[in-house]
């Protein structure tokens, strides 16, 4: 029981896993328990392959389940966000001191909620790391797998 690590989430993202949770149980579980019940009824359950393809949806559908709940227990929600030092759930304006012309946001989130293709980068992220506790006109060095490179925060929204 040691091991509570926090899920940090955005009030958003608390209401996505909390609708995931409702459709598993109240949609996906019912259908799945149809599905294994019909299979079953097909008799001989060594060769068939409905009965296995249904158990294994049945798994995979109670491990997710199992992962949300979990989540949810050790959830610890973003609040109000500073607009003076960059943290959690902040969206941060930034450019590369290399490429002043090359500019990017970000909004810093909790790995769960992560997904680079929305620009929501992980709390945990080199960038992130960087960013974190520190203010607009800030120069920070950024630590990734690919050596070091400096970013200046030009606004955290």
């Amino acid at each position: 029981m040691g091991d509570r690590k926090p899920v940090y989430l955005t009030q958003e993202g608390l209401d996505e896993l909390k609708k995931e949770l409702d459709v598993l149980i109240n949609v996906k579980r019912p259908e799945n328990i149809q599905a294994i019940k019909e299979a079953r009824s097909l008799g001989d359950l060594s060769e068939n392959a409905d009965y296995d393809a249904a158990k294994n949806e049945q798994a995979q559908l109670e491990g997710r389940i199992k992962t949300i709940e979990k989540m949810l227990e050790n959830a610890v929600i973003i609040k109000e966000i500073s607009k003076d030092v960059v943290g959690l759930g902040s969206t941060v304006a930034i450019k590369y001191i290399d490429d002043p012309d090359d500019e990017d946001e970000y909004r810093i989130v909790g790995s769960q909620e992560a997904n680079p293709f929305e620009s929501k980068i992980s709390n945990e992220s080199p960038i992130a790391k960087a960013l974190l506790n520190h203010k607009v006109g800030d120069i920070v060095t950024v630590d990734s797998p690919n050596g070091t490179y400096e970013i200046e925060i030009t606004e955290i929204k």
